[in-house]
C-alpha cells in the first residue's frame, strides 16, 4: 500500500496516548497500537470505510477490517464486557459494509458512568506490524469524525513499492561457538524490530526474518558461517549497521555459557558403571545428598471450541500479555545468565512469526489455545529438525511458552507439587518455568534423562545454586522413588544407594564447603590482610548499578573497574553528558564513599557502537579501539570526562584510560581532563590511571608511571595480545590462559615499573578472580585485586591465609616455568 489510510475519531471526547489506558493489556500495546478517548457523547461511529468483522456479544466492542487490510478494534470503556450488553445498542452486524461516520453502536453514557470501571475507550490498530501508526491527535479534545490516526503500510522487501525504498546489505561472519541459539537470536530480533525497515538474514539460499527469534534459530547458523544481512525501508542502512554490530557483540560474548557447564573428558554420553553409578553431563556445580523425587505436572487445560476470530484474538493477546508480565516479574529477581534466559523467553513470546502463525490459525476458526499450540508445534518441529544439538534444546523453551500461555488462557496457574526437603529431582526433561516454580522449595539437586549442558534449565540451575546433571540416560527412569542419591554436579555423576561411608564423606565435604562460604561471608566487610599484616585491597568490577549494590553486599572495598560501555552500547545515539553523570552518581552513591575507578569508553574492536561510524577493519582487535577512539572523537571523550568529574563527593571517582600503548596517548588524555576540570571550575586534581592491556604498556610501565597516578592490569586483553591468541576463538579457549609464564613476567615488569614512582598496582582482569592466581599476583607486587562481586568474600578469605614471603617465592618459581599448566600445578600444590 503506497497511500496512507486516515482513521477519524469514532467518539467525541478527550484523546490521549494509549499508555494512559487504566489497563496494562491496552497500555502495554499487547492488543495493538493507537490512542484512547474519554467520551462525552453516546455514539460510536465508523472511523473509515470498512467491513464489520465482529460485533461483540456484549455490544461494547466492534472489530473492523479495511480494504487495505488494517484491523481496527473500537472498545467502549474498560471491563464493560461485564455489563453483558446493558446500556449498549448495536446498529450493525457481522459482515456489514460501513462508511465513514456511520453509527456502529449507541450507548447510555450515564449508565456506563455508574457501572463501568472506566469510560476510557481504546481505538486500536490490532495488526500494527503491517502499518506505521502516526498519531494525529492526543492530549486534547477531539470531535467525532476528526482525523485521529494515519496508517502507512510497511513496505515488504518483495513488494512493488520496495523497488524505490532505500536498501542496504552487509556480510558478517558468525564466530560464536554456539551459533544463533535463543539468546543471540533474541538480541538480533529485538534490534531488528527497533527500525523502520524489513530486515532478513541469509546463508546461501536459506533466509530468515531478522525480527523473528524462531526464524533466526531455524536458519541454523553456526560458527564460521557468513551471513548476508539485508534491509529495505526508511531505516535500511541504520538497521543493517545495527544488526551487524549486534552480531559482532554476539561473536565477542564471553564463553561463560560454554564454560559454565564443561563436559568432562571421557563423559560424552550417558552410561552406568559396574558400581551402578550413572554418568551424565555436568550442568551446574555442587554436591547433594537426598531422596529421589519425581515431578508430576498437570497439563494446562484449553478450550477447543472457538468463538469469533476477533474474540479469540483478544483472548490470545491478553494471555500473551499475562505470560509476558509473569516473565518480567521473574526477570526482576534474577541476574546474570539466569536473567538472560528469561529475556530470551520474552523475546520468543513477542516473536512476530510465532504470534503471526497463531493469529493466522485463528482465521481458520481455531480457538486461541488450539491456534497457539499449532504455532508452537510447527516451530518445535523446525528446531528439532536442526542438526545443531543446541538448537534442538531450544525447542523445549517453546514448549515452556506454550504451557505458560495456555495456563494464562485458562485464567489459572498450575498447582506445582512441592518436593520433600532436600530432595533430588529426577525427570525426563524439565522446562525453565517448572524449575523457576521450585525456587525456594528446598530442592537439593536435579538430574534429567535428556537435556544438555547449555540448555536454559542448566543455566537457571547454576544461577539458582542447584547442582545439576543432565543427559544421564534412561537408567535414571528405573531408580526407585525416595531412594537415597548422591549427585555430583562437578563431575556429572549420580550415585544410587551410596554406601554409608560414602554418604559420610560427601556430607563432610558439603559441610566444609558451607563453612568456607560462611566464614568468607562473615568477614567480607573487613579489610583483607596477609598474615604479616600487609593489606590487599579487594575491589569489584562493575557494569551497572545492580553490580554496585551487589559489590557492597559482598564486602567490596570499592570499584576497581567501572565499565562505562553499559551506557554507550545497544543504542542509536550516544548518551548525553547529563545521562552519564546521573548514572555515575548513582553508582558512586551506592558505593557509599568507596573509591570508584571509572574506565573511559572502551569501544571498537569487539564492542562496536554504530553511531561512531568507525571504519571497517581487517583486524579490529588491532585497530581503532579503546583510547584511540576517544582521541579520534575528542568531543565525546570531553563529555565523558566532565560527567565523571561532576560526581560528588569530589575525588571519589578516579579515571582510567583503556588500551594505552604509549605515554603520548596518556598525555593527550591528561590535557583533555585538565580542560574539562577547568570547564567545571575544579581545582583539585583528579587521579588519572592507565589500564595495562598491551605488551607495549607493560614493557614501558616505568615511563607511563611517571605520568599516571596508578596502573591497573587488564589480564584478558594482555593475554590475547601477548600470546597472539584471540580470546574469543573457541579452538584456542583452553590455551588462552593468563597463568602463562609470559603473562606473569609482563605483570611483574609492569609492577616493577610502577614501583619506581610508588604508584599503586591493581589487576582488574579475569585473573584476579581466579583463586589459583591470587597468591602469585600478590607475590608479583600487585596490591589491589578487582574481582567479580560474587568473588569478593572468598578472595578476602583466601588473602588472609597468605604470607608475603611465601607469595614472592611462589611468584618467582611460577615465572621460571614453561607453561600455564605447570604454573597451575605449582599453585595447586602450594595452596594445598
Amino acid at each position: 500500500m503506497s497511500q496512507s489510510l486516515l482513521l477519524h475519531a469514532p467518539l467525541a471526547g478527550w484523546a490521549a496516548l494509549l499508555e494512559e489506558a487504566p489497563d496494562p493489556v491496552f497500555a502495554s500495546r499487547m492488543m495493538g497500537h493507537g490512542v484512547v478517548i474519554d467520551p462525552v457523547g453516546g455514539a460510536l461511529v465508523a472511523p473509515c470505510a470498512a467491513t464489520v468483522v465482529k460485533v461483540h456479544a456484549a455490544r461494547h466492542a466492534v472489530t473492523l477490517r479495511t480494504a487495505q487490510g488494517a484491523e481496527i478494534l473500537l472498545h467502549i470503556g474498560i471491563d464493560t464486557v461485564a455489563l453483558a450488553g446493558e446500556g449498549f445498542t448495536a446498529h450493525v452486524q457481522d459482515g456489514d459494509r460501513v462508511e465513514l461516520g456511520q453509527t456502529l453502536v449507541s450507548f447510555d453514557l450515564d449508565r456506563l458512568t455508574q457501572a463501568a470501571r472506566s469510560l476510557i475507550s481504546p481505538v486500536l490498530v490490532t495488526n500494527p506490524e503491517r502499518f506505521e501508526v502516526e498519531i494525529l491527535a492526543a492530549d486534547r479534545e477531539v470531535a467525532a469524525g476528526e482525523p485521529l490516526l494515519r496508517l502507512t503500510g510497511r513496505t515488504a522487501a518483495n513488494s512493488p513499492a520496495a523497488e524505490t525504498a532505500p536498501r542496504a546489505s552487509r556480510q558478517v561472519q558468525l564466530t560464536h561457538p554456539h551459533g544463533l541459539h535463543a539468546r543471540p537470536a533474541g538480541l538480533i530480533a529485538a534490534e531488528a524490530r527497533r527500525w523502520n525497515a524489513v530486515s532478513e538474514m541469509a546463508i546461501g539460499d536459506r533466509r530468515a526474518n531478522a525480527a523473528s527469534s524462531v526464524s533466526l534459530m531455524a536458519l541454523g547458523a553456526t560458527a564460521g558461517d557468513t551471513i548476508q544481512i539485508a534491509a529495505v525501508g526508511t531505516d535500511a542502512e541504520t538497521a543493517v549497521t545495527a544488526l551487524a554490530a549486534t552480531v559482532a557483540r554476539i561473536n565477542a560474548a564471553p564463553m561463560a555459557e560454554a564454560m559454565a557447564a564443561p563436559v568432562r573428558p571421557g563423559v560424552a554420553s550417558a552410561g552406568t558403571s559396574a558400581e551402578g553409578v550413572i554418568q551424565g553431563v555436568a550442568a551446574a556445580p555442587g554436591l547433594a545428598i537426598g531422596p529421589a523425587w519425581r515431578l508430576q505436572l498437570p497439563e494446562p487445560p484449553h478450550e477447543a471450541a472457538a468463538g469469533a476470530p476477533p474474540e479469540e484474538a483478544a483472548i490470545l493477546r491478553q494471555a500473551i500479555a499475562a505470560a509476558a508480565a509473569g516473565l518480567e516479574d521473574r526477570m526482576k529477581r534474577l541476574a546474570g545468565e539466569g536473567r538472560g534466559v528469561v529475556a530470551a523467553h520474552l523475546s520468543l513470546l513477542q516473536d512476530p512469526d510465532l504470534v503471526g502463525a497463531a493469529e493466522q490459525a485463528l482465521g481458520d476458526g481455531l480457538s486461541a489455545g488450539t491456534a497457539w499450540r499449532q504455532a508452537i508445534d510447527e516451530a518445535v518441529r523446525t528446531l528439532q529438525g536442526s542438526k545443531d544439538a543446541r538448537l534442538a534444546e531450544r525447542a523445549l523453551d517453546l514448549v515452556d511458552l506454550e504451557r505458560r500461555v495456555l495456563w494464562a488462557i485458562a485464567g489459572s496457574s498450575p498447582d506445582t507439587p512441592r518436593p520433600p526437603p532436600g530432595a533430588i529431582l529426577l525427570t525426563d526433561d524439565l522446562m525453565p518455568s517448572d524449575l523457576a516454580e521450585l525456587e525456594g522449595a528446598g530442592l537439593a539437586g536435579l538430574c534429567t534423562v535428556r537435556g544438555g549442558p547449555t540448555s536454559h534449565v542448566a543455566v537457571l540451575a547454576a544461577a539458582m545454586g542447584i547442582p545439576a546433571v543432565v543427559a544421564a540416560g534412561p537408567a535414571v527412569q528405573g531408580l526407585p522413588d525416595a531412594g537415597t542419591l548422591v549427585l555430583d554436579g562437578d563431575a556429572g555423576r549420580l550415585e544410587p544407594n551410596p554406601a554409608p561411608d560414602r554418604i559420610e564423606a560427601v556430607e563432610r565435604e558439603i559441610a566444609a564447603r558451607i563453612r568456607r562460604d560462611d566464614f568468607a561471608r562473615a568477614g567480607a566487610a573487613e579489610p583483607a590482610h596477609l598474615t604479616d599484616g600487609a593489606r590487599i585491597e579487594v575491589l569489584a568490577n562493575l557494569g551497572s548499578l545492580a553490580d554496585a549494590e551487589s559489590a557492597v553486599r559482598n564486602g567490596a572495598d570499592g570499584c576497581g573497574l567501572l565499565r562505562t560501555e553499559f551506557l554507550f552500547l545497544d543504542r542509536a545515539t550516544p548518551p548525553s553528558e547529563a545521562e552519564q553523570a546521573q548514572a555515575y552518581q548513582a553508582i558512586a552513591h551506592a558505593l557509599a564513599g568507596r573509591p570508584v575507578v571509572v574506565r573511559t569508553l572502551d569501544v571498537g574492536g569487539d564492542k562496536p557502537a554504530p553511531y561512531l561510524d568507525l571504519p571497517t577493519e581487517e583486524n579490529p582487535a588491532l585497530g581503532v579501539r579503546g583510547v584511540r577512539v576517544g582521541l579520534r572523537r575528542p568531543a565525546l571523550l570531553r563529555e565523558q570526562l566532565r560527567a565523571i568529574l561532576s560526581v560528588q563527593p569530589e575525588g571519589q571517582c578516579r579515571i582510567m584510560v583503556p588500551m594505552v600503548a604509549s605515554v603520548a596517548e596518556l598525555v593527550a588524555v591528561r590535557a583533555l581532563l585538565d580542560a574539562a576540570a577547568a570547564d567545571l571550575g575544579r581545582a583539585a586534581p583528579t587521579q588519572l590511571g592507565v589500564m595495562v592491556e598491551t605488551p607495549a604498556a607493560a614493557a614501558t610501565a616505568d615511563l607511563i608511571a611517571e605520568t599516571a597516578d596508578f596502573i591497573s592490569i587488564g589480564t584478558n586483553d594482555l593475554t590475547q595480545y601477548a600470546l597472539a591468541m584471540d580470546r574469543g576463538n573457541p579452538a584456542l579457549a583452553s590455551e588462552v590462559d593468563g597463568m602463562h609464564p609470559a603473562i606473569l613476567r609482563l605483570i611483574r615488569l609492569a609492577a616493577e615499573g610502577a614501583a619506581r614512582f610508588d604508584r599503586p598496582v591493581s589487576v582488574c582482569g579475569g585473573l584476579a578472580s581466579d583463586p589459583a592466581a591470587v597468591a602469585i599476583l600478590v607475590g608479583l607486587g600487585v596490591g589491589e585485586l578487582s574481582v567479580t562481586p560474587s568473588r569478593v568474600a572468598a578472595t578476602k578469605a583466601l588473602i588472609r591465609t597468605l604470607d608475603m614471603t611465601a607469595c614472592r617465592t611462589l611468584a618467582m618459581l611460577a615465572c621460571d616455568l614453561t607453561s600455564a599448566a605447570a604454573v597451575r600445578d605449582l599453585s595447586a600444590a602450594a595452596m594445598a
